[in-house]
């Protein structure tokens, strides 16, 4: 075997390899820009040297006053705060993995997931204290208990430490840790399943720094941008783009709730430039009273379900560029985007929303995006009609899914990663999803699991047989349909059945509509989704 020359004696030292890291963005931005604006709340200002002294300290303390080391879990059930953007720089410097925790889910899950990662200590957001304390008297771990109190709030805890005093204990010049490589963890974010409990996405330090620069130049962020938090950082660490910020000196206006006049207000008074979020988002932007046509162009970038014609049209209007992308957790967030031709934009608004419609192309860091049949391998034609499973090769894939060696040899089978979504091709290259393997429900940009409600509502003694469905809904995108048969000799209303599912469910789980009807079966007693799924169409 020959062998090459360009690897004689040009061998990997200190000088020449580091391993790849987004926290080094934030290291060179408070070395470079220490005094421009990094975060704004409210009142509050922080500059860049500020946020790097603060995630440092944070850092210090969990090592210094905690013991935290590599590979430990520290969990966050925080609002979209300066806290929560400490976390993702902090937690990691001292070794640690962050593990972000969806502020709208039930306790018991938050207590399966606190388990499932082993958390050692959890900073918690007041007015998710309560919620916390459910879920702690579920778990088995006892994670010391870290509050964050924002602003307009008291705290909630007697017996959690104060997350400003928790910092102020730290060094502001502590020696972070960088990784040992690249491919160690540095989140853990728990997605939606099928069947069982959540599966844990486990993403390292490489792709997070890839998928970063790969939202700056898809979104066209140039330096100092203004980035407006409608995007809840606990999806998938907001897309990476706590981190995207930093490598381009931008600014981050944090909103505790996405509401209208907060949104509008930043809009005018923060000269926002690049906001993202569910197409829930924008209806609920360009309706509100406070809309106007705004003075610069603002960059919106969307996921799930695409925006109605009407919608898009409205968006334009107001002066957001929309811009439609698709991923998974197990994708870091966006790996897919519909890449806009100049030329499209001369064609008439309903080709335009066709266009839009489509997920797209692979993002620049994603190294292969195809639609195969799963049972051969091959790719489908690209016909925009054969329907196939879209299969991810590159970087910015997750390492796995954490303890779950069965999940992993199903999703990496034939060395691509299985995403359950199923589409088809178009001649130019871009796909578009057209059903979902996996049975997930997109409401509002959260991940609704079909099975889970199905679960809850078997769990009532009427019930003998349950189905629930996406139906199309102009405001959410999603929102789950069930079909029930109802037991022998049972009565069930839905009123009844809608509390019972309060019960047992998070709120925005439980369906807008309840049918009661005979479910339609096959002959082996399958029950035929791909029916009911018309059926709840017709509703619309």
């Amino acid at each position: 075997m020959t062998t090459n020359p360009y690897n004689i004696n040009l061998d990997r030292n200190p000088a020449n390899y580091q391993p790849l890291t987004p926290l080094n963005f934030l290291a060179r931005a408070a070395e470079t820009f220490p005094e421009h604006t990094a975060i704004v709340h409210g009142a509050l200002r922080r500059d860049y040297r500020e946020f790097y002294a603060r995630s440092r300290k944070l850092a210090s303390s969990l090592v210094q006053q905690h013991g935290i080391k590599r590979g430990d879990t520290v969990s966050a059930l925080l609002a979209n705060t300066p806290a929560m953007l400490e976390c993702h720089y902090g937690v990691p410097m001292s070794g640690a993995v962050l593990h972000s925790i969806n502020t709208r889910i039930e306790a018991s899950v938050i207590a399966f997931q606190l388990d499932h990662a082993g958390a050692k200590i959890v900073i918690v957001d007041s007015e998710f204290i309560p919620l916390m304390d459910k879920a702690l008297e579920l778990a088995s771990v006892s994670p010391v208990v870290i509050e964050y109190v924002d602003a307009g709030f008291s705290k909630a805890s007697e017996t959690a430490a104060d997350y400003e005093d928790f910092v102020s204990q730290g060094e502001a010049d502590f020696d972070w840790l960088m990784p040992e490589d690249e491919w160690d963890a540095i989140s853990i974010n728990y997605t939606s399943g099928t069947t069982g409990d959540p599966k844990g996405v486990v993403c390292h330090h490489r792709g997070a720094y890839l998928l970063a620069q790969g939202n700056a130049l898809v979104s066209a962020m140039q330096k100092h941008p203004v980035y407006l938090w409608t995007l809840p950082m606990f999806h998938c660490n907001g897309w990476c783009f706590p981190w995207t910020l930093s490598a381009v000196i931008g600014t981050h206006v944090c909103l505790r709730q996405v509401r209208a006049e907060p949104i509008w207000n930043a809009l005018k008074n923060e000269n926002v430039s690049h906001l993202c979020g569910a197409p829930i988002v924008m209806s609920l932007v360009v309706s509100a009273p406070e809309a106007v046509k705004l003075k610069q162009t603002v960059q919106f970038l969307t996921a799930a379900a695409p925006p109605p014609e009407t919608l898009l049209a409205e968006m334009k209007a107001a002066g957001f560029a929309v811009t439609h992308l698709y991923g998974l957790t197990e994708t870091y967030g966006p790996a897919v985007v519909n890449e806009w031709h100049q030329d499209w934009s001369e064609r008439s608004l309903s080709e335009q929303a066709a266009l839009n419609a489509r997920q797209g192309v692979r993002y620049p860091p994603l190294e292969q995006l195809v639609v195969m049949d799963p049972e051969t391998m091959t790719p489908v034609p690209q016909d925009g009609e054969t329907l196939g499973e879209v299969m991810f090769r590159g970087n910015v894939v997750m390492k796995g899914y954490f303890r779950n060696p069965k999940a992993n040899k199903e999703a990496f089978a034939g060395g691509w990663f299985h995403s359950g979504d199923l589409g088809v091709v178009y001649p130019d290259g871009y796909i578009q999803l057209k059903d979902r393997s996996k049975d997930i429900i997109i409401s509002g940009g959260e991940n609704i699991s079909s099975i889970e409600i199905e679960e809850a509502l078997y769990r009532h003694p009427a019930v003998a047989t349950a189905a629930v469905v996406a139906r199309p809904c102009e405001k959410w995108g999603e929102r789950p349909c069930a079909f029930i048969e109802l037991a022998a000799g049972q009565q069930l209303d839905t009123e009844e059945i809608r509390l019972w599912c309060k019960e047992h469910l998070a709120g925005f789980k439980v369906p807008s509509h309840f049918i009661f009807t005979g479910i339609p079966r096959t002959s082996t007693g399958k029950i035929q989704k791909f029916a009911l799924r018309e059926r709840a169409k017709e509703l619309v």
